[in-house]
């Protein structure tokens, strides 16, 4: 075997171990951490396929947004870090049968499936040009989602600002009850 498949079993049996910690963990704080270094592994991966703006995307986004964004989103959530509560699911023994048959399924496909080995050379790095592209061909697509992400940010900040005395009164209301009595 050589180095780079030897690396890639390492990193993608990484990523599977992660990733089934992921989903068994019962702290879900910890279970986020675990997908952060699943996400750490996918970049690892698209290094090592060469492709690093795809690995700068995934740090970036993944890493860097998303995982933040569930661990504020698990920080701001009241219970979570109260003790744990025991959710066993009594049916574990049938996900067990469905998995190893999901499982055998996936690998027979593999198997028989005809991986063809291209002879044309792998297409040089293209980032500048996929930059030109965003800032000429796709500048109205980019800009929307821009704006699209600055409005998410403007309302989360709003959702999570303090609320002060007052607004907190006027949600302990009930519905249907003027906020002020005309003279």
């Amino acid at each position: 075997m050589e180095f780079t498949q030897v690396t890639f079993f390492l990193i993608a049996g990484g990523i599977v171990a992660t990733a089934v910690g992921v989903v068994t963990l019962r702290n879900i704080f910890h279970a986020a951490l675990l997908l952060i270094a699943c996400f750490g592994g996918v970049a690892a991966l698209y290094v090592l396929l060469e492709a690093p703006f795809l690995a700068g995307v995934q740090v970036l986004i993944y890493i860097g947004a998303i995982s933040v964004l569930i661990l504020f989103g698990i920080m701001l959530t009241e219970r979570v870090m109260q003790p744990e509560q025991t959710a066993r699911n009594e049916q574990w023994w049938l996900v067990l049968i469905v998995m190893a048959l999901l499982a055998s399924a996936l690998a027979f496909l593999l198997a028989s499936a005809p991986w063809p080995i291209s002879d044309q050379p792998l297409i040089p790095d293209q980032i500048a040009g996929l930059g030109v592209d965003f800032l000429t061909t796709y500048v109205l697509p980019f800009e929307v989602a821009s704006l699209l992400l600055l409005m998410a940010l403007l309302g989360a900040v709003i959702i999570a600002r303090e609320r002060g005395p007052e607004e907190m009164e006027m949600e302990k209301r009930p519905a249907g009850d003027p906020a002020e009595r005309a003279p």
